[in-house]
């Protein structure tokens, strides 16, 4: 593993057994793989259901992997207790997409943003880390007066600093933001990712971006990997991804992805992916993508791709780059 490689995972996979069916289970991620280095940002992309936040979970134990292995720096992380988990939890935190549902309605900011630093044994009550919350509170763009307020006071952008504060307050070197602005309104979206690219820089954070929105994915990641079904369909440097996209998934995407001009919006082709997401619980053989490709060939119904490099560091799992 080379020294600059912060987080690593190694043929991820994560099956969900199905209630009532002891033989069946919901292949949420099938072998994924991919590096993260210090200071970059890997966006993953892809449809509803498709594995990304399994992906996340798993990587902060919050779901423990069925196969595979997870590095942070030398370490294998993947089998660890709780209490050997522990130093490794405060290297890496977690913001959730629905900033609401995360925030404990019963606690006010002080608490909610003391909470890691009692986790971790910092502090043994809320009121012993005041200042150094407020000061977090200050570097997100909130104040003091907050900190006696409860959730529901807030906006949703609000409520997402907030997310924000107690992922930062343990001063954590990776960060996984799970949809962190897909609840918010445009405008508020514009603000969260500038105040986490600041952070960014000024912290020398490493991220795990995961979006439905591509455009925003382009903004703000050094790296893209593109999911389907449980599958890596696609990982490369995000200009590559947009300017060269090579898997009919990528490009049914970005074909999806709202043009600003309506004369060029006229002209683009929306209808790329046709059907529907295939049952998780049983995949297509071949390739997954198959049901779905307007470029499907025998092979692919029968052989699965492999994901591989085809110049450039540009990996793509499909048979129409043999």
């Amino acid at each position: 593993m080379t020294e600059d490689v912060l987080v690593r995972v190694n043929n991820l996979v994560k099956h969900f057994p199905v209630p009532g069916k002891r033989k069946s289970v919901v292949h949420a991620v099938d072998d994924v793989s991919f590096a993260i280095r210090k200071g970059e940002i890997l966006g993953l992309v892809g449809e509803s259901g498709c594995g990304k936040s399994t992906i996340a979970k798993s990587i902060v134990r919050m779901h423990k992997p069925t196969s595979g292995s997870i590095f942070m720096g030398s370490r294998d992380i993947t089998g660890l207790s709780e209490k050997d988990l522990k130093p490794y939890r405060k290297r890496m935190q977690m913001v959730f997409q629905d900033p609401y549902s995360s925030l404990n309605p019963r606690m006010t900011v002080l608490k909610l943003v003391a909470e890691p630093l009692i986790a971790q044994g910092i502090v043994s009550k809320a009121r012993q880390a005041k200042d150094t919350i407020v000061d977090m509170l200050n570097n997100v763009g909130l104040s003091a007066e907050h900190c006696s307020r409860y959730p529901h006071e807030f906006s949703g952008g609000q409520r997402q600093r907030i997310c924000l504060a107690r992922a930062l307050i343990l001063e954590p070197e990776f960060i996984i933001l799970d949809e962190p602005i897909s609840a918010l309104d445009v405008s508020i979206q514009a603000q969260v990712i500038n105040l986490l690219q600041e952070f960014k820089q000024k912290r020398s954070l490493t991220y795990l971006f995961i979006a439905h929105d591509l455009s925003m994915v382009r903004y703000v990641s050094d790296h893209v990997g593109v999911m389907y079904l449980g599958k890596m369909m696609e990982y490369c440097d995000s200009e590559q991804i947009y300017n060269r996209p090579l898997h009919p998934y990528t490009q049914g995407l970005l074909a999806a992805v709202p043009v600003p001009d309506p004369v060029s919006a006229i002209s683009k082709n929306t209808t790329a992916i046709e059907g529907d997401l295939p049952s998780p619980i049983s995949p297509p053989e071949g390739c997954r993508f198959h049901t779905r490709c307007s470029e499907c060939m025998n092979i692919c119904r029968e052989e699965e791709p492999k994901l591989r490099d085809v110049g450039g560091g540009h990996m793509v799992a499909c048979h129409l780059m043999d």
